[in-house]
């Protein structure tokens, strides 16, 4: 009698295209981690490395939900939390035992501080010479500034972003953003995809010296050119573009509707859109320079048009006439909006302590081939014992033996 057929094992989902690769992450607060956020986002195996105490120092920014910080929650989602004391002989070792199991080892202390434990990127690339080391930092590793203290202000400042953002005529505004922050996270993460790749060919690694101060100034772009070319400072302009007219948020009778006419083709559908097509069919309107000359006329007068409607009125209007525009969106609108959940930027997990919780899904999608769902981000000390288990193979006494002297220490429930 012929054997019943067993049901073959179920595929395990598809973590993404950094599958495999493990990811040692000693960064806090925000640059650092959305670096490291980002490859767990694309399937990398992300172990965050927390000292005793608090953890990351974001653990503590109220407010909270089951006694988890928002914030933390926002940036370290799909990663695994151990907690260990490098300051102590025995932790700096864990750390080094670590290190020949990763591909990847990022932090963002002010330079030096890796140095002063004997932990920086020279020693433990000797160790490991695949190790791919991404330190993060303010000022970068070298330049008069390197050694300066920094956040995101402070950067913003720095490179010229603050003094371009606000009203016109306005005191210079930060950024409601973090923008000097995410710059340090994403490119710090761009350049480890880079060397990673690189790793293919030379089979060594490399040290990557990603700032918050160079991703910010790189993100100037044509306001650079403008300052080079002209030799003056481009100033605030609030939602408008100094260059393209129309372009800004305009007044609508409840709200703000964005109108932005980046191409000359679009002017005179824009004024049959509004009613006004004599300013459609003024010759001396019809580029762009010419509208940039006379935004002092222009915006007002179309101004006093869109306050004449809703915001729902013009989006209906405004997309029969294929013009592009967009309602102003409070935070809480734009990730209720249809789109956002099409495009699974929204979406729910299981937290061990907060429970269901909703959180912002991947930027990046691969079409045809789905990935496994998004973990939560992890409790304090969460995963250190089956870390120092599965990784480095200290048995049960050992690990006791730490947690009780404070080098390590194990989360709830270990």
């Amino acid at each position: 009698m012929p054997r019943p057929e067993r049901a073959a094992p179920a595929a395990a989902p598809w973590k993404g295209p950094l599958a495999g690769v493990r990811v040692l992450d000693l960064t806090r607060v925000l640059a650092g981690p959305l670096t490291t956020q980002f490859l767990s986002d694309l399937g990398a195996e992300v172990l965050k490395l927390e000292p005793p105490g608090k953890g990351d120092e974001t653990r503590g920014f109220a407010p909270f939900v089951g006694g988890e910080s928002h914030y933390f929650l926002g940036l370290n989602r799909g990663k695994r939390s151990l907690v260990v004391d490098l300051r102590d002989p025995e932790g700096a070792e864990i750390l080094r035992g670590l290190v020949a199991t990763v591909d990847v080892l990022v932090e963002n202390f002010r330079p030096g501080v890796m140095n002063r434990l004997g932990l920086g990127a020279e020693a433990l690339m000797a160790l490991n010479p695949r190790l791919i080391y991404c330190a993060i930092s303010g000022f970068g590793l070298t330049g008069p500034l390197s050694g300066m203290p920094s956040f995101d202000i402070v950067t913003q400042a720095m490179t010229g972003v603050m003094s371009v953002n606000g009203e016109k005529g306005g005191a210079p505004v930060k950024l409601g953003l973090p923008i000097g922050d995410m710059s340090g996270g994403i490119f710090g993460a761009i350049a480890i995809l880079s060397a990673l790749h690189e790793r293919h060919t030379t089979g060594r690694g490399r040290l990557i010296d990603a700032s918050l101060y160079d991703g910010t100034m790189s993100l100037l772009g044509y306001l650079s050119q403008l300052a080079f070319l002209t030799g003056q400072d481009p100033r605030p302009m609030g939602s408008a573009h100094p260059s393209v007219v129309p372009y800004d948020a305009f007044p609508a009778s409840d709200g703000a509707i964005v109108i932005a006419c980046l191409a000359d083709h679009f002017w005179p559908r824009l004024c049959t859109a509004l009613g006004c097509d004599e300013l459609g069919a003024d010759p001396g309107l019809a580029t762009m320079a010419q509208r940039r000359e006379r935004r002092a006329e222009i915006e007002p007068r179309i101004a006093t048009i869109t306050r004449t409607r809703t915001v729902a009125e013009w989006q209906r209007v405004l997309q029969e006439h294929d013009i592009p525009h967009a309602p102003v969106l409070g935070v809480q609108d734009a990730l209720a909006h249809p789109h956002a959940r099409a495009r699974e930027m929204v979406v729910e997990v299981e937290h061990p302590r907060a429970g269901p919780i909703r959180m912002l899904g991947r930027p990046v999608k691969f079409p045809g081939a789905e990935q496994a769902p998004l973990e939560p981000p992890p409790c304090l000390g969460e995963h250190t014992n089956e870390v120092l288990r599965e990784m480095l193979g200290y048995d049960e006494s050992r690990i006791a033996s730490l947690r009780n002297r404070g080098v390590i220490h194990c989360g709830a429930g270990e």
